[in-house]
C-alpha cells in the first residue's frame, strides 16, 4: 500500500493542478492583456497560467497609460494539510511542480489612468474597490517577481521588464 501511494502525485497536484485560471479585468473594459510568458486576451478575460511562475501582465488601451501588473506566485495555505494527507512524497511533488502555489492578485483587476490625467493606475478588488495604486502594489512584490522572471529567462539581470 505504501508503494502504491508513492506513485501518486501530491494532493494539490490532483486537486488544483499546476495551472490556475487568472481573471483579468480593467476599468474601462477592452484593454489588451499581454502576459510575460506569452498569451494575450482582451478584458474581461481569463488566461490559464502556471501556478509556480511569477509573471507580469501589461494592460494596453488607446487613450490610457500602459500599465504593468506583477503577478506573484505565492505558497498556498494548504501545505500543512497536504503534508499530513499526502505525506512527504505528496509535499515534495506539489512543492516541485508549484501546485501548492497560487497567483496573486486574483482577480488581476485595474483601473487604467487616462493619458495626460496625472493619475496612476489603481489595483481594484473583485468588487471594483480601490486596494492601492498599481505602482504601490508592484513595489511590495517587485524583488520576488523580478527574481522569478529572471529565473525563467524573461528579465535580464539588473533590469526591470517594462
Amino acid at each position: 500500500m505504501i508503494v502504491s501511494g508513492a506513485g501518486l502525485g501530491g494532493c494539490a497536484t490532483v486537486m488544483n493542478g499546476v495551472h490556475q485560471g487568472v481573471e483579468f479585468n480593467s476599468d474601462p473594459a477592452g484593454a489588451t492583456i499581454r502576459i510575460s510568458q506569452g498569451g494575450t486576451c482582451v478584458t474581461p478575460c481569463r488566461i490559464q497560467m502556471r501556478r509556480a511562475h511569477d509573471s507580469m501582465a501589461t494592460y494596453e488601451l488607446a487613450g490610457y497609460e500602459t500599465a504593468h501588473l506583477y503577478l506573484q506566485s505565492k505558497l498556498g495555505g494548504a501545505v500543512a494539510g497536504n503534508l499530513i494527507a499526502g505525506g512527504l512524497i505528496g509535499g515534495i511533488v506539489d512543492g516541485a511542480n508549484g501546485a501548492s502555489n497560487r497567483l496573486t492578485p486574483a482577480p488581476a483587476y485595474i483601473r487604467l489612468a487616462p493619458i495626460g490625467s496625472g493619475r496612476e493606475a489603481e489595483l481594484l478588488d473583485g468588487e471594483g474597490r480601490v486596494i492601492s495604486t498599481v505602482a504601490a502594489y508592484n513595489a511590495t512584490v517587485e524583488a520576488d517577481v523580478l527574481g522569478g522572471l529572471r529565473n525563467q529567462g524573461l528579465a535580464p539581470d539588473g533590469s526591470t521588464p517594462r
